[in-house]
């Protein structure tokens, strides 16, 4: 699509930031959010990362990217407390060692966080698509090291004709196709207002569990997802 597109590539020394943005987003993040569940629940696990717009804020403002305003964390500490009301029911079944998992799921939070607010100037300077293709194409070969000493593809050996389905989809769809809307977003809007978006994410993750498998919908989600909303 980007070649199609005849996008603009990044020039000279960007390529080498560029490099680096795409390892740490969709190398270092992906390795520690898959790590980080297998120590704890989806719902602890999602609540951890829906910090990641008060880290970005943070982070942002720390390297002068923006400024905090009182509204802004007003925003923000609303739509994670609406997290926390919708994933509460989820959050008392803990394993044991389930701190290991929040604290891996920290530090992938904080991964993205830095993306988020390093990323726009490069983007500017390129092109948001273009942006994308060189940093997961960086990615990409990281992630196949990584795969390939860990014998990840063993298990892609007995994957039936669904579950080759369920890789495209997630690959297209969940992996391309979500990460060219975040970088467009990313080259018009603060870090921040990106950033905050992530909360919808566990909301409507509930909302499809229980649409497809039946998981149920209760007052929480209801009133986490009003929160988010507001």
């Amino acid at each position: 699509v980007t070649l199609v597109m005849k996008s603009r590539w990044p020039r000279g020394r960007d390529w080498f930031a560029v490099a680096l943005l795409g390892i740490l987003f969709f190398f270092a993040f992906s390795v520690l959010f898959n790590l980080a569940y297998s120590y704890t629940t989806a719902a602890r696990g999602a609540l951890t990362l829906s910090t990641m717009p008060l880290i970005t804020m943070l982070v942002a403002a720390a390297i002068g990217v923006e400024t905090i305003t009182a509204r802004k964390t007003l925003g923000v500490l609303i739509a994670m407390a609406g997290v926390s009301v919708a994933l509460m029911l989820g959050l008392s079944a803990a394993p044991v060692g389930a701190w290991r998992g929040e604290l891996v799921m920290l530090a992938a939070t904080f991964c993205i966080s830095l993306y988020n607010a390093w990323s726009r100037p490069f983007i500017a300077r390129s092109d948001p698509l273009a942006f994308l293709t060189g940093g997961m194409g960086a990615a990409v070969l990281c992630l196949l090291t990584w795969a390939l000493l860990i014998h990840g593809f063993d298990a892609a050996a007995h994957f039936r004709v669904s579950q080759w389905l369920a890789v495209a989809y997630l690959g297209v769809v969940g992996g391309a196709g979500a990460f060219i809307l975040w970088v467009f977003a990313l080259s018009r809007t603060s870090p921040t207002k990106t950033a905050v978006t992530i909360t919808v994410n566990p909301v409507f993750a509930s909302i499809v569990g229980a649409l497809a498998i039946g998981e149920g919908v209760g007052l929480n989600l209801i009133a986490g997802l009003a929160a988010v909303a507001v």
